[in-house]
């Protein structure tokens, strides 16, 4: 008997570009830009030098931003620059309506490259109560496309990744899914009518 008629075939998602429309970090070192009056290239120079540490969390959130301020010459305190970068998530609300109409039989999961305070804001929001699994990779110590970040993701859902089909906006990802075993479905916001139909199919109707 085949997954769909046991209704043994679950989903799990990225986050940024998935959950959010465009990228988080593009949007927050343009605020921060704006904010500052230093240019973004600068910024995103030294953001994009040292955000890997945030990813894998061998720095905190206030480190990362006390070394991005030494290089680019910003001044800001770290208390207006934590919202400022939270705030600069533009949630892909039809993402979210499809996560909540998601058959409760329909194991959920979510494996993000991610940072401290901010996967710490995502747990916290209401919606993310659908998620049957959250690896984030500042917790997991590895991010996409290792090998271990899908071996994670796989033992935190506790189904087989063949039982899986995950869903990123990066084909590196999607192709890194794919040799762990999980079914993979590229993304693009622009083009979420085509995914639903693509993640019902899977599902089984």
């Amino acid at each position: 008997m085949s997954d769909q008629t046991t209704g043994t075939r679950h989903v799990a998602f990225d986050w940024g570009g998935v959950f959010t429309v465009g990228t988080f970090d593009g949007r927050s070192t343009q605020n921060v830009a704006d904010r500052s009056g230093v240019s973004v290239e600068h910024v995103r120079d030294s953001y994009f030098r040292h955000v890997g540490n945030l990813e894998v969390g061998t720095w905190t959130l206030p480190h990362f931003w006390e070394v991005l301020q030494s290089e680019t010459g910003v001044s800001m305190p770290y208390g207006e620059f934590e919202p400022l970068y939270l705030g600069s998530i533009h949630d892909n609300e039809p993402m979210y309506a499809t996560l909540a109409a998601l058959s409760p039989v329909v194991k959920v999961g979510l494996l993000s490259n991610n940072y401290p305070v901010v996967s710490e804001h995502l747990r916290k929001d209401p919606r993310f109560m659908r998620f049957d699994a959250l690896v984030f990779s500042n917790e997991l110590g590895h991010k996409k496309p290792s090998p271990e970040s899908f071996a994670a993701l796989e033992e935190a859902m506790g189904r087989p990744a063949g039982h899986v089909v995950f869903v990123d906006d990066v084909q590196e990802n999607i192709d890194a899914a794919e040799k762990a075993g999980f079914h993979g479905l590229l993304y693009h916001h622009e083009r979420h009518a085509a995914f639903e139909a693509a993640l019902k199919d899977w599902l089984g109707g």
